[in-house]
């Protein structure tokens, strides 16, 4: 007895898949465009706080106004979709891997206000996080509207998270690179989910530089430095290997340690002594609330010492691993980049006071550490590279980028350091029942020597989480 199979949809034209990678990317650079000038405005009430209440109540105000939004985007995650805490790369890895379902109707929603609520109230974390999974989001949208195979979805799926990450940053090269790079074990590698990828990701850079401008966002401007200075980027990336090993661990330490307490006692402890301590820092340690993206320019315009910004450093880190703790929408690319900048200038103040600097070489070092901390958290060096590059503007800095990144990620490799997303997917999926699969193995789906692999035809079975 023959058992009748549903036909496997018809692959388009690769004409047409461009028109959906397009499409995709339009919608997501409107999306995210519109996501972040909300989180702008969202950020504006602590100011408006401290002006109208006076004297210490302004800190209960502050604590309890910031505990809420917080305990509110916890909530929504908690109640509708559990998958959308944190930045979401993980599960969208998971996702062309085979192994998680992107359930757009609920992430879509919630990723967006939620992510409101969360970076509105000031916590250090990025708007990328939200961006990417919305992006993801809508692709799935797109893939199940029009039917598309299982190699073709995931192709778009990578599109609209590279459409999601360009928004976000208006980075549009790293945002392609980022997903070859970052997704090289699962990404469907081929000339047209390829094209795809760079076709949403320009779709959403012409799109948000429409609404928001062209500039880079973080605009620094630096002078160029002499070839006798690139020793020291050398030593600055071996500093930033170790501390990017370190972030990861603590960062994962964070995680399981909050939810321990969530289990024990409230899974709305956590957000809601952090939601307090976010508010009481917009008043005491504004530079301490925030992804930092401001916080960027504004260390880099000004003559530190070396002490605010060891202060920085440290109020920064602790922030961050308390902030992505709480399970909001968020994500830690914007953290970073915030982090590595007050790295890289106290690295700077320090070393000026053994050995003189050229003009601008504090400013030099924190661009540099940019990079380098991305690529021994996350273990992209390339996507540091470029990202770097089109964020500042600093291209003149590019063989001093690339010593540090480089350096970095030797550096990480050699501790075992391990990338941040893969080590939180392996997270996800040992809280949820399953097991990552090894590289290469049947369940993965992808990869660079993989262009075509065994079901090109059969979509994503839309399977409920375990436990959701």
């Amino acid at each position: 007895m023959t058992v009748p199979t549903s036909p496997r949809p018809k692959a388009p034209s690769d004409a047409l898949y461009y028109v959906y990678a397009l499409v995709v990317g339009g919608i997501v650079g409107l999306v995210g465009s519109v996501f972040h000038i909300l989180v702008e405005r969202v950020m504006e009430w602590p100011a408006w706080v401290i002006r109208t209440v006076p004297g210490g109540a302004a800190y209960f105000v502050l604590a309890a106004i910031a505990a809420a939004m917080v305990l509110a985007s916890v909530w929504m995650v908690r109640r509708f979709a559990p998958e959308a805490a944190g930045s979401g790369v993980q599960e969208i890895e998971g996702a062309l891997e085979g192994l998680r379902t992107v359930h757009w109707k609920r992430v879509l929603p919630v990723k967006f206000f939620g992510g409101i609520l969360a970076l509105g109230a000031g916590l250090v974390a990025g708007r990328e996080g939200p961006t990417i999974h919305m992006g993801a989001s809508i692709s799935e949208a797109v893939t199940r509207w029009v039917a598309l195979g299982t190699r073709d979805g995931r192709g778009l799926m990578a599109a609209g998270a590279a459409a999601g990450l360009a928004a976000a940053f208006n980075a549009p090269l790293a945002a392609v690179l980022f997903v070859i790079e970052e997704t090289r074990r699962q990404f469907p590698y081929g000339f047209r989910t390829y094209t795809a990828v760079i076709v949403g990701s320009a779709a959403s850079a012409v799109v948000t530089e429409m609404i928001g401008g062209t500039a880079p966002d973080l605009t620094i401007a630096v002078p160029d430095m002499p070839l006798g200075v690139l020793p020291a980027f050398v030593v600055l990336g071996a500093c930033l290997g170790v501390l990017g090993v370190v972030f990861n661990a603590v960062l994962i330490a964070s995680l399981d340690a909050a939810l321990g307490i969530s289990k024990r006692w409230s899974p709305y402890l956590v957000p809601g002594v952090v939601g307090v301590v976010i508010g009481i820092l917009a008043l005491l340690r504004p530079e301490a609330t925030g992804g930092g993206e401001q916080l960027v320019l504004t260390m880099t315009g000004e003559n530190l010492s070396v002490l605010a910004l060891a202060i920085i450093v440290v109020i920064r880190f602790a922030m961050t691993m308390a902030s992505y703790s709480t399970g909001v929408p968020g994500g830690i690319f914007a953290p970073i980049l915030a982090l590595a900048t007050a790295v890289g200038l106290l690295f700077g103040g320090l070393l000026s006071l053994v050995v003189p600097l050229p003009p601008g070489a504090s400013v030099a070092f924190a661009v540099a550490a940019m990079g380098g901390l991305f690529s021994s958290t996350v273990r992209a060096p390339l996507v540091g590279m470029v990202l770097v590059a089109e964020l500042t503007g600093a291209y003149d800095l590019l063989l001093p980028v690339i010593a540090t990144c480089v350096t970095a990620n030797v550096v990480a490799e050699a501790l075992k350091g391990r990338p941040i997303y893969e080590v939180l997917l392996e997270r996800t999926l040992r809280l949820s029942g399953q097991t990552m699969p090894p590289s290469g193995s049947d369940d993965a789906m992808g990869g660079w020597d993989e262009p075509e692999r065994r079901h090109p035809d059969r979509l994503i079975p839309d399977k409920p989480k375990p436990g959701a």
